[in-house]
């Protein structure tokens, strides 16, 4: 078996393994017991032509394994790749946080990173123009952090209570089975004026990322930051591509939707296995307290940016890929990421997505993995001590330890004073109630957007590509998404309008 070097490490992938393997003995077929198997192939049967008996549990085994191979996909995010790497703090940033991932400059950590398409079904193209998902995993001597976020540092809702609702908008029709049903696409983000900001970005030209490895990342959500003093300030992660930002072009997507569904996957995959390695330098954003309260703006709502002139990009280090996975299901497939897992140093803001996220990114690995999901080596911290205990697949169940608390026989103690959360008064906010915040202001950002950052060819693009598919929904959602627009601006409303007009009918209201 030769190795052919004009294929990519994607395509050679078996090839390696059989080179290097070549030199050791091939491993001998057994059960998941461990027993060995004489034929892996034949059935054991009553002469050529016979019935398969029931005694030969081994071929029974494998049937009862291959129905149980698939575990529920995930419901957003189900399409993407991954990778290992390490992050390098490279700058001090302890007068903001005491997380022991950043305690000194210089320290690496090791970390886990997943990558997707947010809307598709797994088997689906990861070229579409879609919201790309891009989160990290530390392996931090103080337990996991993850920081879970995307390509875009906004996002369509600020409140979890519409999340649901949002997702089954964009999904499959439940009468049809269609993937993108365009009345119910542009009829929930017409409704929903807080989403133009996302919709703009995501139909720019920085909509379709050439890859994974072109791309920016962001924690989306505000976070808190506490240092060892127990003094606070509120933070934005960004993570910005050392690679520098590529696009790729409508047509071109399209066709690689038909070609390589798989491109960014492969892309990764193949530049890690070629040792060049991707990078980001990661940066925060900081926000007093006292800015919080002053704010013209909500700066706990996701559908808004924090102005960098205002809020300027502090440096904090770098995180580089240089491992691929060794099984794409134990590792990337299995591996699990919730906001709600934070270290001390860290914590949540008021942010009410990121609220919500705490509990729906946790229950969904429950659900989909197992309950046990974090004793998973891709998803176990160092150390584990608590009282938690069986379940399915309960592997580590804590030996010979107590199971209860309080005890006096040495079990886990409860009181470390690091992990103490910071206190932290919330009469300001007012009284409990289901507050309805679409009176915000929904538009000053976005028209910003348009008016400081998009050149006259991006904003062609943007209309161009926005009527792409607005112009497949029915004309009372065209209308409703042309008055949202020009809300925005109304130039941008007007182009709008007019490239409608183009594809409907003359007696078209648009």
């Amino acid at each position: 078996m030769t190795l052919d070097l004009d294929r990519d490490p994607v395509a050679n992938q078996l090839v390696n393994y059989a080179h290097t393997r070549k030199h050791q003995e091939q491993c001998g077929g057994t059960t998941s017991e461990g027993k060995p198997l004489v034929d892996v192939e034949n059935s054991l049967t009553i002469g050529p032509r016979g019935p398969t008996l029931l005694e030969d549990i081994e071929v029974m085994d494998v049937l009862a394994s291959f129905s149980r191979e698939r575990i529920p996909e995930r419901v957003v995010h189900a399409h993407g790749g991954g990778a290992f790497g390490y992050f390098e703090v490279t700058d001090d940033i302890t007068q903001y946080t005491g997380g022991s991932v950043f305690s000194a400059i210089g320290k690496k950590t090791n970390i886990a990173v997943r990558f997707s398409v947010v809307m598709g079904n797994k088997g689906s193209s990861d070229t579409v123009r879609d919201v790309r998902g891009f989160a990290i995993k530390f392996y931090t001597e103080d337990g996991i952090w993850d920081l879970v976020g995307n390509n875009t540092p906004i996002f369509f809702v600020r409140d979890a209570a519409r999340f649901p609702y949002f997702i089954h908008s964009q999904k499959r029709n439940p009468v049809t089975d269609i993937m993108h049903d365009w009345d119910m696409y542009w009829d929930f983000l017409s409704l929903s004026p807080e989403s133009v900001h996302q919709v703009m970005f995501l139909y720019s030209d920085r909509g379709i990322p050439d890859g994974f490895r072109y791309m920016h990342g962001f924690g989306s959500n505000t976070f808190k930051l506490v240092n060892n003093n127990k003094q606070a300030v509120y933070c934005k992660f960004h993570y910005l591509t050392d690679q520098g930002i590529k696009n790729l072009s409508p047509q071109k997507a399209q066709e690689l939707s038909g070609t390589d569904p798989d491109y960014s996957v492969r892309d990764l995959y193949n530049a890690i296995a070629r040792k060049e390695y991707p990078s980001w330098t990661m940066y925060i954003q900081v926000m007093t307290f006292e800015q919080a309260a002053a704010s013209k703006f909500n700066p706990f709502d996701v559908t808004k940016v924090w102005p960098n002139k205002d809020y300027p990009l502090k440096r904090v280090g770098k995180f580089v890929l240089n491992r691929n996975c060794t099984n794409y299901f134990a590792e990337i497939e299995q591996l699990c990421f919730s906001p709600s897992n934070l270290i001390p140093g860290i914590e949540p803001s008021p942010d009410k997505m990121l609220q919500g996220r705490l509990f729906a990114y946790k229950d969904t690995q429950r659900h989909r993995v197992g309950p046990n999901f974090a004793q998973l080596p891709v998803n176990r911290p160092f150390k584990v001590c608590n009282y938690e205990r069986d379940g399915p697949m309960a592997f580590d169940n804590e030996g010979s330890a107590p199971n209860y608390c309080p005890n006096s026989f040495k079990g886990p103690t409860t009181s470390n004073s690091k992990a103490k959360r910071l206190t932290v008064s919330v009469n300001y906010t007012g009284d409990v109630a289901r507050y309805n915040n679409e009176a915000d202001d929904n538009y000053s950002q976005p028209r910003d957007f348009w008016n400081k950052v998009l050149k006259e060819t991006e904003k062609q693009s943007l209309v161009g590509n926005i009527v792409g598919t607005l112009k497949m929904a029915s004309e009372s959602v065209q209308l409703r998404m042309v008055s949202v627009c020009t809300n925005v601006d109304e130039d941008f409303g007007k182009r709008l309008r007019e490239g409608l007009q183009q594809h409907n009918r003359p007696s078209a209201s648009i």
